[in-house]
């Protein structure tokens, strides 16, 4: 089952290709890579999630690259928690 990765404190200027390509620079598959962006401005929000096909590669990927520089900034990675529900908005 895939597993979901969150990738924080990422630099405003990467985008889902570069960090895709340092992620992969292990040789591990990565299934997908998702930059989040604000709605209105389209600027990434500095964090991302990322999905891997297992837990074997989901580990190897936060020893290798957990708190390491990427694009200037150190990125801290860890397994995605589940969204968690919101009461409506008043």
């Amino acid at each position: 089952m895939a597993k979901k990765l969150y990738v924080g404190n990422v630099s405003w200027n990467a985008t889902n290709e570069s960090l895709l390509e340092h992620l992969s620079s292990t040789g591990i598959e990565i299934t997908s890579v998702n930059i989040i962006t604000n709605r209105e401005t389209g600027r990434s929000r500095g964090f991302a999630f990322v999905e891997i096909p297992n837990d074997d590669d989901m580990q190897a990927i936060i020893d290798e690259f957990n708190e390491k520089e990427f694009d200037g900034r150190k990125i801290f990675i860890n397994e995605a928690r589940p969204k968690e529900e919101r009461p409506p908005r008043s």
